[in-house]
């Protein structure tokens, strides 16, 4: 059993702090963006797909945007909209932490369909290579949320279990560390060799993320506590599980598309 004594603070310089939480998404942009432009450039020189790679530094600023927007406003909708209806002006108090992974995802897909629009190239080629890298920033995250001791897990007898005195004495499930593995390193190693195959379909590794994600927290919300303003929903499901169910049937929706398109060639 490990006693939770991290501080979410890495650098305090008195009137100006650097958080761990700000670090991990710094972390999970710059690696990502390195990653994604080798991806990019292993595609090209086996023709798998032609694009000039210097566009792919503009669609980082809109992935930026699309993460902070869509993060925020699917916090607000999904996990706490009373509270926010109730005091608009916190809405933009970012800094206080509120943030979903499943808006800041939904909006990364709008942001990024957007961008592909506007460069007339297929949406599912850019998806795919934002699909593979995305992990990295979930691993980044996971890590940070157990640095600051939230999103923990329901009580635990295990060896491994951690207790979190800001919250209670209560041993618990490190959930934050099961999702690191799960959503984090797992899923992109899966991805990764996936998407490096040669005659891998273009829409493939969209559709394998937001399946195998789905999937991979689905599992992960039976050891975490739900949301304590909203609890389970019909007694039995978290917010995120059902979020990330409608997440298993749009990966499957479109792999069965990618499969019709095949037969009909």
């Amino acid at each position: 059993m490990y006693i939770h004594d991290l501080s979410p603070v890495l650098l305090n310089l008195g009137f100006f702090e650097i958080r761990w939480y700000s670090i991990a998404y710094i972390l999970g942009i710059l690696v990502g963006w390195w990653l994604a432009k080798k991806i990019i450039t292993f595609k090209i020189k086996n023709k798998a797909e032609f694009f000039n790679i210097r566009l792919f530094d503009d669609l980082v600023s809109y992935i930026i945007v699309s993460i902070i927007l869509g993060g925020r406003i699917g916090y607000i909708i999904f996990y706490n909209f009373s509270y926010y209806f109730n005091n608009p002006i916190d809405i933009f108090k970012i800094w206080e932490g509120g943030m979903s992974f499943h808006g800041a995802m939904m909006g990364v897909i709008i942001g990024t369909y957007i961008f592909s629009k506007k460069i007339k190239i297929n949406s599912f080629f850019l998806l795919d290579v934002v699909a593979c890298v995305a992990p990295l920033g979930i691993f980044f995250g996971r890590i940070a949320n157990f640095i600051n001791g939230e999103l923990y897990g329901k009580p635990s007898n295990l060896w491994w279990s951690v207790v979190f005195p800001k919250i209670d004495m209560i041993p618990r499930h490190p959930s934050q560390l099961y999702e690191a593995i799960l959503e984090g390193a797992i899923l992109f190693l899966i991805l990764i060799i996936i998407i490096l195959k040669k005659d891998v379909k273009t829409g493939m590794c969209s559709s394998l993320f937001l399946t195998l994600y789905g999937v991979f927290r689905i599992f992960a919300e039976q050891f975490r506590e739900p949301d304590v303003q909203i609890g389970y929903l019909f007694n039995m499901f978290s917010m995120g599980s059902i979020l990330s169910f409608a997440m298993i049937l749009s990966g499957l929706f479109i792999f069965v598309i990618l499969k019709n398109n095949e037969t009909h060639k």
